[in-house]
């Protein structure tokens, strides 16, 4: 809940808003004495530091390529800490109901990261689903190809559940075609987002 606290309260404050951390001050005994914080705390604190530091740089440098790109309606990225306790190490992009593009981390990812060149990579990788367009590209294709499956169940006296179940095998197919392909094209162009923002891609695609 540390590292939490910590990465919200700086988000708060904003990017331009400098943030110290001070070690918390508990009773020892004598008034006034203050214990050193925990290496689990310490380290807690650097990798929200590391993140916050990451977010203030690549970000930048994401929604200007977005802008250049000219194929997304919106380049204004929302980062987002998922603190649900429990949740492997992981980064997802996604679009609020406004098309605003939202890119999230969970807590373990941001303190299991080894350095910042993997953060300013993963951030980079994200933001680059957004700006190729892959959640629109890959939407209209699966739902063509789920209606076009739908309307030849159908045409063959399917029942609505086999029209569903068709639609859905359909669907399921075209994600798992260009999950590959779009992974990979989302690689390349954040090693480039995270190269123009100063940082070795290569590092932290390893």
């Amino acid at each position: 809940m540390r590292l939490a606290v910590l990465i919200t309260a700086a988000l708060l404050l904003g990017a331009c808003v400098p943030t110290t951390s001070l070690p918390p001050t508990e009773p020892d005994g004598e008034e006034g004495v203050a214990r050193a914080p925990s290496a689990a705390a310490q380290a807690g604190e650097d990798a929200a530091k590391t993140f916050l530091s990451v977010i203030r740089t690549v970000e930048p440098a994401a929604e200007k390529l977005c802008r250049q790109r000219g194929l997304a309606g919106n380049c204004d990225f929302r980062i987002v800490i998922d603190d649900r306790p429990g949740l492997p190490p992981n980064a997802f992009q996604t679009l609020d109901t406004r098309g605003r593009p939202i890119i999230g981390f969970t807590l373990s990812l941001i303190a299991e990261a080894r350095n910042a060149d993997e953060l300013a990579f993963v951030l980079g990788h994200e933001a680059a689903h957004h700006i190729a367009g892959h959640i629109p590209k890959s939407r209209d294709v699966v739902l063509a190809d789920a209606l076009m499956a739908g309307l030849e169940a159908k045409a063959g006296g399917a029942s609505k559940e086999e029209v569903q179940a068709a639609q859905n095998r359909a669907a399921a197919t075209k994600i798992r075609s260009f999950a590959q392909g779009y992974e990979l094209e989302a690689d390349a162009l954040g090693a480039e987002i995270a190269y123009l923002a100063g940082y070795d891609p290569v590092r932290g695609a390893a």
